[in-house]
């Protein structure tokens, strides 16, 4: 990327890249307590102020606990009857972006147990879910109304690792596919493993092939993942040991590079949870939900090395931060606090990294899942 295409994406985020024609829109998923209740609420987000105002709510539903936009924004896709005792579901949604509703297309069964993440390829034809509980992902072939069929592939893991209370079985926490679409990697939280795949989208039943193993450090639990922009790089997220976990992405692979102690201090339990990157490739965020500290961990990312130097700590004015956005532009973050059931809206200086809180929350029950949209 050239200092002047750099120069004019740091002005965009500076000064606002909504024109007054454009609405930018905010999903929240929430668990709901086991029982039917309001899982999904969609806001319309004031880019310049960072206010929020309700537009719709989709009530009688039960644990939304993940959501996945199409990245045309015209679908949005929902984990459903998580953490139950029975299969969940994946449902599809049209937007109305006009008067921020949606509305249910269809539903499929996940295949497994409590469902926790969910991704599309980059050709926006397949999306995989993540079952937790159960150990497994399933893939969905996505219709031309945005619906789902039912799943194509469903792939089951048995293994385990160091930590008995948390890793007795495998536990997959999310997917990722890589910057050219040809794999996808798998986040094994319960065996300590990132499980390689390749894809072959024109097979039928057998997208994934020729599973191979990237071994993390005993005790980590892999939770969810982020490539760098530039694909040169990728950074896991674990759970269990509270650390972020630099790659090198060459000849398809991840080759480790270093790990960085997520949380501020030192403690017996971690609990980290989600990671993102700022869209210019400058930045790294990650947040780190208790049990002692509830905190997003800001890193600046040196594009040649992929190495990372701590910026600050941002306490996140909540309980227990378990997904987080950054706004279309850039220029705000947004942050799910479950246990305190508020939504934190964080200015973003695009030039430190660095964080301010705003006066407006947003307040929703057990918030677990943020997706934001611009639409023309």
């Amino acid at each position: 990327m050239t200092k002047y295409l750099s120069l004019f994406l740091v002005l965009i985020l500076l000064f606002g890249c909504q024109s007054k024609k454009e609405i930018t829109l905010l999903f929240v998923g929430s668990f709901t307590d086991k029982k039917p209740g309001e899982g999904i609420h969609v806001y319309q987000f004031n880019t310049k102020t960072g206010e929020a105002s309700l537009k719709f709510t989709l009530d009688s539903i039960t644990n939304t606990s993940f959501l996945k936009l199409a990245k045309n924004g015209k679908y949005l896709y929902s984990v459903m009857d998580s953490q139950m005792p029975y299969h969940g579901k994946i449902a599809a949604y049209t937007v109305d972006s006009i008067n921020g509703t949606i509305e249910l297309i269809n539903t499929q069964d996940c295949g497994g147990l409590n469902p926790a993440h969910l991704n599309i390829d980059k050709t926006g034809t397949f999306l995989t879910n993540s079952n937790y509980s159960d150990g497994s992902i399933s893939i969905f072939k996505i219709r031309e109304d945005g619906g789902l069929n039912s799943f194509s592939q469903l792939t089951r893991f048995k293994d385990s690792s160091l930590i008995k209370k948390r890793q007795s079985a495998s536990h997959i926490h999310s997917s990722n596919f890589s910057p050219d679409n040809n794999y996808l990697f798998v986040h094994d939280l319960g065996a300590d493993k990132i499980r390689r795949f390749k894809l072959d989208f024109k097979s039928q039943d057998s997208i994934l092939q020729n599973e191979t193993q990237i071994q993390i450090k005993p005790g980590s639990g892999p939770r969810h993942f982020t490539f760098h922009p530039n694909g040169k790089f990728g950074y896991s997220i674990a759970e269990l040991s509270g650390k972020i976990i630099a790659f090198k992405y060459q000849n398809n692979n991840l080759e480790f590079i270093e790990e960085y102690q997520s949380y501020k201090n030192n403690h017996d339990i971690y609990r980290a949870a989600d990671i993102h990157i700022s869209q210019d490739g400058n930045f790294l965020y990650a947040s780190n939900r208790g049990p002692d500290e509830d905190t997003i961990s800001i890193f600046s990312i040196n594009a040649t090395t992929g190495k990372l130097i701590s910026v600050e700590h941002k306490p996140t004015y909540g309980e227990h931060p378990r997904n987080f956005t950054l706004s279309p532009c850039g220029n705000f973050i947004l942050v799910a606090n479950q246990f305190s059931s508020n939504v934190v809206v964080f200015r973003r200086d695009v030039t430190t990294g660095k964080l301010f809180k705003l006066p407006h929350s947003i307040k929703v029950n057990n918030p677990s899942s943020l997706q934001m949209q611009t639409y023309l």
